[in-house]
């Protein structure tokens, strides 16, 4: 297996997606330089991304802030492309979006990754204190804060415009490379027709995903000549030898699940998982193979790499939450390696 130590020459077609999950008896400041740590060790492993999300109002997580977390990690290390899956634009301004990430760029250039969604990433009452009381429907709005990012990040207003004359400053020549988010047919259907790179959540809705990726590529305008379509799916992932780690793994995702949807937003304790993990009616349970892959190392990288065929996707994004950080890690490292041998 790799470890943190061992640099690769060449990335791989593959990043992750970490949530910056607290651990059960762990502080936000544990999570974060546990997030560093992450980072470097799939660096080291050859990963091309590592991504932090957008979330509020949760104690479990620490990624209410990615534009400060990719600061952070981007500084300590090297080469891997950093950036916000996603941004969720209807919370921001796009003027200061683009602020924010020219001053990264200034910082990093040449790192910085910027995935747009128009979901909240919150519930309605914190999206609510995020929007400043506004009621915005962020369908309506998201396609014209998109067109005013893409301006003030270098695309420029037509003349006459009344932001025409404003600079999102620090004024740098390079733009972050821009995904859309999705895990509906909109998002890819956005990305499509205004020829910008798709991000697609297949661990959120893995029905869909597959043609909505497919059809991406089949409708895709550029926005400049040779412009070509560009795409990500995002995997619930976990390679282990050990299939208690696996079964430990897919009952941490459950749990997870179950509390969102009863407003529980606290760190999951071990002690639970484990117990689910290692009920009887958890081990008859059908599990949901569609939505994640799980298993030997060896077998997940050769399913991440029919999923990557099926969907032409150009990379693969991997999710891994909920476990605690040495065991996620291990299998972004194993993972990584069982690709390399595989592709």
């Amino acid at each position: 297996m790799s470890d943190a130590t061992t640099t690769t020459s060449a990335t791989l077609p593959v990043g992750v997606l970490d949530f910056v999950g607290i651990e059960y008896g762990q502080t936000a400041g544990d999570s974060i330089r546990g997030a560093v740590e992450i980072a470097r060790s799939v660096e080291a492993a050859g990963y091309r991304r590592y991504w932090v999300s957008e979330h509020h109002n949760m104690r479990s997580l620490a990624c209410s802030a990615p534009e400060i977390l990719i600061a952070h990690i981007a500084a300590q290390t090297e080469r891997i492309r950093v950036g916000a899956a996603g941004i969720m634009l209807p919370n921001h301004a796009a003027f200061k979006v683009a602020e924010i990430f020219r001053t990264l760029l200034a910082m990093h250039p040449g790192r910085i990754d910027l995935a747009l969604g128009r979901a909240p990433g919150t519930d309605p009452l914190t999206a609510h204190v995020l929007r400043r009381g506004l009621n915005l429907d962020p369908g309506a709005e998201f396609p014209g804060q998109v067109a005013e990012l893409l301006a003030f990040l270098g695309d420029g207003f037509p003349e006459g415009h009344p932001y025409a004359p404003l600079v999102a400053a620090p004024v740098v020549e390079e733009q972050p490379e821009m995904f859309v988010l999705g895990s509906s047919g909109y998002g890819t259907r956005f990305a499509a027709v205004n020829g910008l790179r798709a991000a697609f959540a297949h661990h959120m809705s893995p029905e869909i995903a597959v043609e909505a990726l497919r059809a991406y590529r089949r409708e895709f305008e550029p926005r400049n000549p040779g412009d070509e379509p560009y795409s990500v799916m995002s995997v619930l992932t976990f390679g282990s030898e050990n299939p208690d780690d696996v079964a430990e793994f897919e009952a941490a995702w459950t749990l997870m699940m179950r509390n969102l949807a009863r407003g529980i937003r606290e760190p999951l304790r071990p002690q639970d998982i484990v117990e689910l993990a290692r009920s009887e009616s958890f081990r008859r349970a059908e599990r949901d193979s569609s939505r994640m892959v799980v298993g030997e190392p060896k077998a997940v990288a050769e399913r991440l790499l029919e999923l990557q065929e099926q969907a032409q996707v150009d990379e693969i994004v991997v999710v891994t939450p909920s476990l605690d950080r040495a065991r996620r890690t291990r299998s972004l490292l194993e993972v990584a390696e069982a690709w390399r041998r595989a592709a």
